[in-house]
């Protein structure tokens, strides 16, 4: 099957853009089991050196789809105009572009030794690029990988505990190969492959989820929702501006733990709160106290570093029920041009887009705790704010390091209701499966939710409101084989990619003139 340049070109068009359809707001993963094909198809017989331009198209596609909400967070809170806040969004796409068309050039590549080989190799391939994508230097962003396509379906989310979110990117990409396999040979037993292996997918995907386990929970966390708008600037006397509605979330969490006595957990900072303001400080305290829980507040963490410097930090910090510090996390993976200027030397015409957030320093420690109060000795939790949700194998160290519960708290509020905040759930709720722990979800304005060991959704609260959710949660020991064996399967996709390439390369000199389609297979 031989196809035109410019059906090549809407080929690749169009695999960026079902693709990008697969995921929040648009809400239609089943097309993310065709989109990789349309890929291949584009990309398959054609010249190496002609082939990178498809995979180029699909990323200049997909990424501008996925991700508008970035230009409007940078117009709205970063003092971007709209060509500039546009333009980033492009250099996004171009970025990430560049990455696939390393899979289009491979695809072109193989093709010279024959159908079989290319889709054997195709899951390999992709799930290395989106491996990549993941490890940049600085810019590294593994946003919608397309295993997250398949995390609606309970039993396939399963998965995850042996491969992390590689293995279900894995599963969809091996079935696109698949699909290009049946539709590039013609042949009708492949097209019989292709039916058998949909029939069971689906009746795995769906029939699966019944028999997923329930799990019982034996505490509560009280999640408090801050809904607190985001603003460009906030004054130095923010505190004593809104000391009105401090003391209704701190009461809305102390009447939660007089009825149910649990930890109250705050989302990712929403304002400037830190502990080394005394009015704040002293509230945080005295909410502890009176509530006769734990509480754990998302804050700007000060501290001085050498003899005199202060640096800050995007931190978690639990106080016990007298209001003494028991608990710190430094977040780790910071956002690029959000909470950081990376480059700042070269990149002077950024440092407005975090004018209103500053620098934080970076952490260096995946930090475990102890939670008061809880009557077991297995109570011991971590926490990761906001961004680091999208990281599995970060998430994984803070299980290998002994938590037996996940807390997440995010500030998805600069997002607005655009695609973000549902995109980042979708995200973090994977991590619960690969690690086999509940996760506490606690946000400034939704998506707040509790999420259990296998993925189900248990509680969630309501968007846009100030409120609190009871969590139902319980402490889960032992450790899954991702935890164990981390990203084996990504670098194992690296390795076989590598030697398929090096193979194909090596065997160069022999084989100068692509094989006609018909000769190949």
């Amino acid at each position: 099957m031989n196809f035109s340049w410019q059906t090549r070109i809407m080929l690749a068009f169009a695999s960026g853009a079902t693709l990008a359809l697969a995921f929040p707001n648009y809400n239609l993963p089943l097309l993310a089991w065709i989109s990789v094909t349309l890929l291949i198809l584009a990309s398959y017989g054609v010249k190496p050196k002609i082939a990178p331009l498809y995979g180029f198209l699909h990323g200049l596609v997909f990424f501008p789809m996925c991700l508008p909400w970035m230009a409007t967070v940078m117009q709205q809170y970063g003092n971007v105009n709209w060509l500039l806040s546009a333009a980033i969004l492009g250099l996004i796409g171009i970025t990430g572009g560049l990455i696939v068309a390393i899979f289009s050039w491979a695809i072109a590549l193989l093709s010279r030794k024959g159908l079989r080989l290319v889709c054997s190799a195709a899951p390999f391939l992709w799930v290395a690029i989106e491996f990549l994508r993941g490890h940049l230097p600085i810019f590294a962003f593994p946003w919608n990988l397309l295993g997250y396509a398949a995390s609606g379906s309970l039993a396939m989310l399963q998965i995850t505990t042996i491969t992390g979110i590689w293995g279900l990117s894995f599963l969809i990409a091996a079935f696109n190969a698949l699909l290009a396999f049946a539709i590039l040979s013609g042949r009708h037993r492949a097209w019989q492959l292709t039916l058998v292996a949909a029939a069971a997918l689906i009746l795995f995907g769906v029939g699966g989820s019944f028999l997923v386990p329930q799990v019982q929970s034996h505490y509560v966390a009280h999640l408090v929702q801050t809904n607190f708008p985001q603003s460009e600037e906030y004054p130095s006397n923010w505190d004593a501006l809104h000391a009105g509605e401090l003391d209704e979330l701190a009461q809305i969490g102390i009447d939660a733990a007089h009825r149910a006595a649990g930890v109250i957990i705050w989302p990712e900072a929403p304002a400037p709160l830190s502990l080394q303001d005394n009015f704040f400080d002293q509230r945080a305290v005295r909410m502890a106290q009176q509530a006769g829980v734990p509480v754990l507040l998302g804050v700007e963490d000060w501290k001085m570093e050498g003899t005199n410097q202060w640096i800050a930090t995007n931190s978690a910090v639990m106080l016990d029920a007298t209001g003494r510090r028991v608990f710190t996390y430094d977040k780790i993976h910071l956002v690029p041009f959000g909470e950081y200027v990376p480059l700042r030397k070269w990149l002077t015409f950024t440092g407005k887009i975090t004018a209103d957030i500053g620098d934080f320093t970076p952490g260096d420690f995946y930090s475990v705790g102890e939670l008061p109060g809880t009557g077991t000795v297995d109570n011991r939790f971590s926490t990761f704010i906001c961004f680091e949700a999208i990281f599995p194998g970060a998430t994984r160290k803070f299980t290998d390091n002994g938590a037996n519960l996940l807390i997440n708290m995010s500030n998805d509020g600069w997002f607005g209701r655009s695609a973000a905040p549902a995109q980042h759930v979708m995200m973090a709720r994977v991590r619960a499966v690969e690690n086999r722990r509940w996760l506490l979800r606690a946000t400034n304005n939704g998506f707040t939710v509790d999420v259990d060991p296998y993925g189900r959704i248990i509680a969630q609260l309501a968007t846009d409101i100030r409120g609190e959710l009871d969590a139902p949660y319980d402490f889960r020991t032992g450790r899954t084989l991702y935890v164990i064996l981390g990203d084996w399967l990504p670098w194992l996709c690296v390795l076989v990619s590598a030697v398929f390439l090096a193979w194909r390369i090596g065997s160069a000199g022999s084989d100068g003139h692509a094989t006609p389609l018909s000769e190949r297979d």
